[in-house]
């Protein structure tokens, strides 16, 4: 199986009162990275919580037929599960990032525990063939040791500019209203094709379909839909 790494970038900033699953991101999270693209107009689609035996590799199928690339940070334990759609992932053109093994925010345990937390992770993802360089933490929250860790690990935190609240169940349509004024040149999509703790949905099927919609919408816009 082929080891991916993926590239680096420049800074954004989350808005002060981003919104997740349950309320708002606190101060010390704001202060994310992303990762510009090779090409001058493009966003990224990216995935948490996965790999799901059932939606992942429809919604593999359907970037594959877009002709789209995407980021996928998968609960290692999940990955380790399913090797062969961490292996889909990369042979697809797909960039693997890392999430966590237990999906706990940074702010709700020390140092130690997200240390031990994130080097499970690693080397789970590395029994599947993957060396990440990208981290998206759980529920996308910082504590002040977080990018000490990350540091320590070459990995450098992604967030993201356009969350599509998948978790809840709306339909791909309203989600698609609600996000597409973000949906321009830079943008970085949050999206899920895992069930995460919290989710109000038994399946990805309408975020497969947004995937649909957001592709047409870079068509219409001249966007490619890259990995970071």
């Amino acid at each position: 199986m082929r080891r991916s790494r993926c590239c680096c970038g420049i800074d954004f900033f989350l808005p002060p009162a981003a919104e997740t699953r349950k309320g708002t991101l606190s101060a010390v999270s704001r202060d994310v990275s992303t990762v510009p693209s090779s090409r001058e107009s493009s966003l990224a689609l990216t995935f948490d919580d996965g790999p799901d035996p059932n939606g992942t590799p429809k919604l593999l199928a359907s970037l594959t037929r877009l002709g789209a690339r995407a980021t996928f940070f998968p609960i290692a334990a999940r990955a380790a599960a399913h090797p062969d759609l961490i292996e889909r992932m990369l042979r697809d053109g797909h960039c693997v990032g890392v999430h966590c093994d237990q999906h706990v925010r940074h702010s709700e345990r020390q140092a130690g525990w997200v240390r031990r937390d994130t080097e499970r992770a690693l080397s789970l993802l590395r029994s599947v063939g993957v060396s990440p360089t990208l981290w998206r933490t759980p529920w996308g929250e910082h504590a002040p040791f977080s990018a000490d860790i990350a540091r320590h690990h070459g990995l450098q935190i992604i967030g993201w500019t356009v969350d599509t609240h998948d978790w809840r169940g709306d339909s791909a349509e309203t989600m698609f209203a609600s996000v597409e004024s973000g949906l321009r040149d830079g943008a970085v999509v949050l999206a899920h094709d895992g069930i995460g703790p919290g989710a109000g949905r038994s399946s990805v099927d309408q975020t497969i379909a947004l995937v649909e919609l957001v592709a047409e919408h870079a068509r219409r816009t001249g966007l490619a839909l890259e990995a970071l």
